[in-house]
């Protein structure tokens, strides 16, 4: 898993990139083009994915500051919910994870793992890169990324080989810090790229609260995109260095690769750079929720599918993979390993995928999205006469048959797949992060950040547009 890759970030969809080993596994896999994350941000993402629980279920609503906040404890978020981890386990499964957790205090190993070798937290530099070691804080002195790929082929190495295995790869790379954060044999590939793939915007006018977030990477994005690529590269390199421990063992014909990031991003796309909170009000625009998602499974569907899948499907769709059942769990996302298998699937129960971040939900069928926060503003896009998300019809009459559809199909899914103690649609979320579980009881002033600025809280004037039902 990768953190901020965006759906775009793909050899075969941005020729500048350099990842062969990634090119390889489209040849061999399959790959999910309309995947899209539960949340645009990494934290209740990758709850989501861990889970098959939607943000407003389990509770993690923004990314989580961890103990860089002076009033944070070292809480585990998703205490007391089955996990994919806890479930393998259970089933005899030997559980690891190396490199970004960021879903709950990471000092010891989460339930379910015997292997473990964690950040601090989710993001940071990629040299001297903090870390827990036997539960006490350290800086790891290797490349952060090559070190989560080394501990990983450790635990293939060690592992008890007559059990079968439960492995995530968790990579910091894509996210910043770009410049000089990264071996020079990577930077190097990309030295005198323009990229030309890549659109040069002007700066979305909702970018301009978070503008100072990416200053440089909007006034010079081409050093930015080559630190961007080069972590990709060596990401790259990781996975394989993976798949040729795994042929040594003897296991790769045995062993299902899934290669995906936790939340899209956009490098100057749609006039902005970042992902969900790289505006305000947080976005939900493609290059924020479609995620790269290809999958490997012996004798599986390979080519390309665009059938619509959550990422909060993986949590069941693993399970299913591995054999072991689940519970009846009437919160869950479906499964769609049906899909990946080649077998016949007709889709979740409903022909739509959902997102959301703090006060804003989102809905698609694959050819319309419809957007509904709760303090407004709303949107509504075609998505067949108009990918790009450019022209907002939430107040065209023409629409407004085809937009209460489908705010009345996300209120029904909410209505089925949240907790009242737990939702998020009514709190004051604003992407700056999350520092308590909610569980905590605390107001939303203690239990979010509302800017990381030190002159205060962030306040912005959004333009009021009709708002569309919950």
């Amino acid at each position: 898993m990768t953190d901020d890759q965006g759906h775009w970030a793909m050899p075969h969809r941005m020729p500048e990139l350099v990842m062969p080993h990634v090119a390889e596994l489209l040849e061999e896999g399959l790959e999910l083009t309309q995947a899209y994350c539960a949340s645009p941000v990494c934290s209740p993402a990758r709850a989501s994915m861990l889970t098959g629980w939607t943000p407003s279920a389990h509770g993690v609503h923004d990314w989580l500051v961890g103990d860089r906040h002076p009033d944070a404890e070292p809480d585990h978020y998703l205490e007391g919910i089955p996990t994919t981890p806890v479930v393998l386990a259970g089933a005899g499964y030997q559980c690891a994870m190396t490199g970004k957790w960021h879903v709950g205090d990471a000092r010891e190993p989460a339930p379910g793992f015997e292997y473990w070798y964690a950040h601090r937290y989710g993001g940071g530099p990629y040299y001297g890169a903090p870390i827990w070691v036997e539960g006490e804080p350290a800086e790891e002195p290797r490349y952060f990324t090559q070190a989560v790929t080394e501990q990983a082929l450790d635990f293939l190495r060690t592992r008890d080989a007559g059990r079968p295995f439960y492995l995530q790869v968790n990579y910091t790379a894509p996210h910043t810090p770009w410049l000089d954060n990264h071996p020079d044999a990577y930077v190097d590939l990309y030295r005198d790229c323009d990229f030309p793939s890549v659109p040069r915007e002007e700066p979305h006018p909702w970018v301009e609260p978070r503008h100072r977030d990416f200053a440089d990477a909007f006034a010079d994005p081409e050093p930015n995109l080559a630190g961007y690529c080069a972590s990709l590269t060596a990401v790259d390199d990781g996975l394989g260095a993976l798949r040729d421990e795994l042929r040594a063992q003897g296991v790769e014909d045995d062993t299902i690769l899934i290669y995906l990031s936790d939340n899209g991003f956009a490098c100057g796309h749609h006039g902005i750079w970042g992902k969900g909170n790289g505006t305000y009000p947080m976005n939900f625009w493609d290059t924020s929720v479609r995620i790269p998602f290809v999958v490997r499974v012996p004798d599986g569907r390979r080519g390309v599918t665009e059938t619509l899948v959550s990422a909060a499907g993986l949590h069941p769709t693993l399970c299913e993979l591995a054999g072991v059942p689940l519970p009846a769990d009437a919160l869950g996302a479906d499964s769609f390993a049906p899909l990946i298998r080649g077998e016949d699937y007709a889709g979740p129960r409903v022909v739509v995928v959902h997102s959301e971040y703090g006060g804003g939900r989102m809905i698609t069928d694959g050819a319309w999205k419809l957007v509904v926060r709760h303090a407004g503003p709303d949107e509504l896009y075609d998505l067949v006469a108009d990918p790009g998300e450019r022209t907002n019809l939430v107040d065209d009459p023409a629409h407004r048959g085809r937009r209460d559809e489908l705010a009345a199909a996300l209120a029904d899914w909410f209505a089925h797949h949240e907790r009242a103690d737990r939702s998020a649609f009514t709190r004051d979320v604003r992407g700056y992060g999350q520092v308590h579980p909610v569980w905590r009881g605390h107001p939303d002033d203690r239990t979010y950040m509302w800017t990381d600025a030190p002159d205060g809280v962030l306040e912005v004037e959004v333009e009021p547009v009709a708002t569309v039902e919950p």
